[in-house]
């Protein structure tokens, strides 16, 4: 397959100048490859756009906007490697637009706010980022957390955890966690004791509405077309400052036509390269997101197993591994921004914070990823598959395996009503105390309990989820075997 690279490189001018026809083709190339750039460029930008358009079509904008999945999240609901096993909660508000927003939270709730490059928010105190709950400053309590806006200059008042936004834009990313799968009240009560209000107008601001997002359509992915390119226009319109791109990738963005005040009303041509610049950019993203060894790291986790995490090599003294302590994908060695393996993890997911990265026994969660079967092969969705979980899982509060689409990273449209299976569901043990995950079209006889289904032709991967991990879990002692097939 030729690439076009050499008849490119090869390309005959005449009298060492461009004819007309050639510098078409190269404006156009230029064009394409510009936009194909900047989308990647833009992944974490484009992902959270994705969630919050898509938000706001369905259940409505504002700050007062806070839906929950009060009967979980399923495969309905299309975004980025959910976890169906938690009560999720998201919110968009603009401290720009509204001024110093508080967002209020009851106790032993936990949550991240987070810039719209989705790098989780620096706090006043020094010591965290991003993180409310458990693992913020008000350690589980919970209380008053004040979002300021870029560059903000007046004085904090007292009584506020504050936290300091390079971003006018904002995203809130909640999780409730419920005991038992068949009583899920007590979590989303959680969530809906969560205030979000503009500083000094509590008594004024608009009542908070909690729509369910169980079971409604709403697509949050990111965008893979020309819509992209609408949606970073609309945010470099907004109030945002200047600074969402250094000068030379606004630059990129100019050249590509999105500039702060100016029409965005690319030709008819023009808007075609776009659209199959950002279509291309996307499967270049999906080419990225399943890859093993990103920026010349290795991300499998354990000798002689297929399962990864960008993570690897972090520990209980350096969570962030070869990254900056706040967690921006910017490497400590170099100090470079890492732009593949923040393609990688914005592909496939989004959000973290330090909570969610934390080292220490019995507390965050674990996340291994599994792409491939034991014999280094994708996952094949017509194939029936076992995965054995040693006994013990090293787990303090639960486990779950879930199961996602290859295509867009959304959780797993496989018919059954989620597409996990965790402890929480009581799969039947083995008699040596390990369990075997059935994953494939059909349950082996007797095993539904311990199923997940496949479709053939729909590919997929899973992650495992270890929430409150132990020592074993951080030392990697313990550790899950490989997908093979189910004899």
């Amino acid at each position: 397959m030729s690439s076009g690279f050499s008849e490119l490189a090869a390309l005959p001018f005449e009298t060492n100048r461009p004819t007309a026809a050639q510098s078409k083709l190269l404006k156009d190339q230029l064009l394409f490859q510009r936009a194909c750039q900047t989308y990647l460029w833009a992944m974490p930008l484009v992902n959270t756009l994705g969630m919050k358009e898509g938000s706001e079509k369905v259940f409505g904008a504002g700050y007062h906007v806070l839906p929950v999945w009060k009967k979980r999240l399923d495969a309905k609901t299309l975004v980025t490697t959910p976890n169906s096993d938690v009560i999720y909660a998201m919110s968009y508000i603009d401290v720009g637009k509204d001024g110093p927003m508080v967002f209020d939270a009851p106790p032993m709730l936990q949550g991240i706010l987070l810039d719209f490059w989705q790098r989780p928010i620096p706090v006043d105190d020094g010591r965290h980022f991003g993180d409310v709950g458990f693992f913020g400053p008000d350690e589980g309590k919970g209380g008053k957390f004040l979002i300021l806006p870029p560059g903000y200059t007046g004085k904090a008042p007292k009584g506020y955890f504050v936290y300091r936004s390079a971003t006018n834009n904002v995203f809130i990313f909640l999780r409730a966690f419920y005991q038992v799968p068949t009583d899920l009240s007590p979590a989303v009560s959680l969530m809906e004791k969560v205030k979000i209000y503009p500083l000094g107008k509590e008594k004024t601001a608009r009542p908070m509405q909690y729509p369910d997002g169980s079971g409604i359509a709403a697509n949050m992915l990111p965008a893979r077309d020309f819509s992209a390119f609408e949606q970073l226009k609309r945010l470099v319109d907004s109030e945002e400052p200047a600074n969402i791109g250094s000068p030379d990738w606004m630059g990129m963005l100019a050249g590509i036509g999105i500039i702060k005040g100016q029409p965005f009303s690319p030709a008819v041509a023009d808007k075609d390269i776009l659209d199959k610049a950002a279509r291309t950019a996307y499967k270049m993203s999906r080419m990225i997101a399943f890859s093993d060894t990103v920026s010349g790291r290795s991300f499998y986790m354990y000798p002689n197993r297929q399962w990864v995490n960008p993570m690897t090599g972090a520990t209980p003294d350096n969570i962030s591994g070869p990254f900056t302590k706040n967690l921006s994908w910017q490497r400590k060695e170099g100090g470079y921004m890492d732009l593949n393996t923040r393609i990688w993890f914005f592909s496939d997911y989004y959000s973290w914070s330090p909570g969610m990265a934390s080292q220490t026994p019995g507390k965050g969660a674990k996340y291994v990823v599994a792409f491939r079967d034991k014999e280094g092969d994708y996952l094949d969705p017509s194939a029936n598959n076992k995965v054995n979980l040693p006994p013990n899982v090293p787990a303090a509060n639960f486990w779950s395996l879930t199961l996602y689409e290859s295509e867009n990273a959304s959780g797993y449209d496989n018919g059954q009503p989620f597409p996990s299976l965790g402890s929480r569901d009581k799969p039947v043990p083995n008699a040596d105390g390990s369990t075997d995950l059935y994953i494939g079209p059909q349950a082996p006889e007797g095993k539904t309990a311990n199923w997940l289904k496949t479709i053939p032709g729909k590919g997929y991967f899973a992650i495992l989820r270890l929430y409150g991990p132990t020592e074993k879990a951080i030392d990697n002692s313990w550790f899950p075997g490989d997908f093979e097939k189910a004899k």
